[in-house]
């Protein structure tokens, strides 16, 4: 999953944060129990002297190293079966006073071999919705608060159906994709029509329905996003072209690209070829994306090109949307 480096440092950071957190509980529990129970610190105690202790001994007697390695296991249980007793009488768990990790799973690596851990995907899960909420209004946007009742009813003669009937379609359609995102038979979504009408408000629903699954997730606006393209292309080298570089590796990896408000920035001939890029190779790499704009398909024919056009009508499912200006009618109320 393509997370930013941005996202992988603050999870990091936070992992490493909880990492401390736990050895501080533990550090503070052990120091509990030896208050309550000053015989398991002198257990402890001799538990770490046991080994160089015995095998000295052995030395001076003679004694072989097996004979020696079997006293060690003997005193060693002796001791860990007396201190369990205590710990039992005292209602603590057995384990009470082991050292754990975070995280089991990894060892508080953070990755099991080449795979992020679960501990670290988590959080990276978390910081990308943070960052998401900062683009989108994540707070109440979700499936279940979409509103319907500001669709009229009244079938449009034109789309042959009415705007409710054609936004319940929607409404099922995106919340499908969002929920069965790696099995949704259609891997890309193009949302046109006028503004107002919802366009912005289902892609934040499904990139938090998305994110929450663990993918990697990208919003931004077509302005934005074709701008990285461009200075990735002309800044010079240093930090600035750097990142540039990274962000639009990022918006071609990722598992998600939003793509909001195409036809809104400045065209030109690179943009243009960079946006035919942007596409086309997330079509090559099977990334899904959602694309919104004012624009129809004919709009971005004459707007961007053909092939443009047709890679988005041979390979989105194409949403229409229509009705009166939802901002509007929400004053009016």
């Amino acid at each position: 999953m393509a997370y930013s480096a941005s996202i992988l440092t603050r999870a990091e950071a936070r992992l490493k944060q909880a990492q401390r957190a736990h050895q501080l509980d533990q550090a503070r529990r052990r120091a509990e129990i030896y208050r309550a129970l000053p015989r398991t610190a002198e257990i402890d105690r001799q538990l770490r002297q046991t080994a160089p202790r015995i095998l000295a001994a052995a030395l001076r007697q003679g004694l072989g190293q097996e004979e020696a390695l079997a006293a060690l296991r003997r005193e060693n249980l002796a001791l860990q079966d007396e201190e369990a007793a205590l710990l039992d009488q005292a209602g603590y768990p057995p384990d009470a006073l082991e050292e754990t990790p975070y995280c089991p799973l990894c060892n508080d690596r953070g990755w099991r071999g080449a795979a992020m851990c679960d501990c670290l995907k988590d959080l990276c899960r978390q910081e990308q919705i943070a960052e998401l909420s900062s683009l989108l209004d994540l707070g109440d946007q979700s499936f279940d608060t979409f509103r319907l009742d500001y669709y009229d009813r009244q079938t449009w003669p034109e789309f042959h159906r009415s705007p409710r009937e054609n936004m319940e379609f929607i409404l099922s359609s995106c919340r499908s994709y969002a929920e069965n995102f790696d099995a949704y038979p259609h891997k890309n979504l193009f949302f046109n029509g006028p503004p107002g009408l919802g366009k912005t408000f289902l892609s934040a629903c499904i990139a938090r329905v998305v994110s929450e699954q663990g993918y990697a997730v990208v919003y931004d606006t077509a302005a934005n996003i074709l701008s990285r393209f461009e200075t990735r292309k002309f800044a010079r080298y240093g930090e600035e072209s750097r990142q540039a570089e990274a962000d639009t590796r990022r918006y071609l990896t990722c598992d998600l690209l939003i793509l909001d408000d195409l036809g809104s920035e400045f065209t030109s001939p690179f943009v243009q070829a960079a946006l035919y890029e942007l596409i086309n190779t997330r079509l090559i790499e099977g990334k899904r994306t959602v694309i919104s704009s004012n624009l129809n398909l004919e709009g971005v024919r004459q707007r961007y090109s053909p092939q443009v056009a047709s890679r988005l009508e041979g390979e989105y499912l194409l949403m229409a949307f229509f009705g009166q200006d939802i901002r509007l009618l929400k004053k009016q109320r």
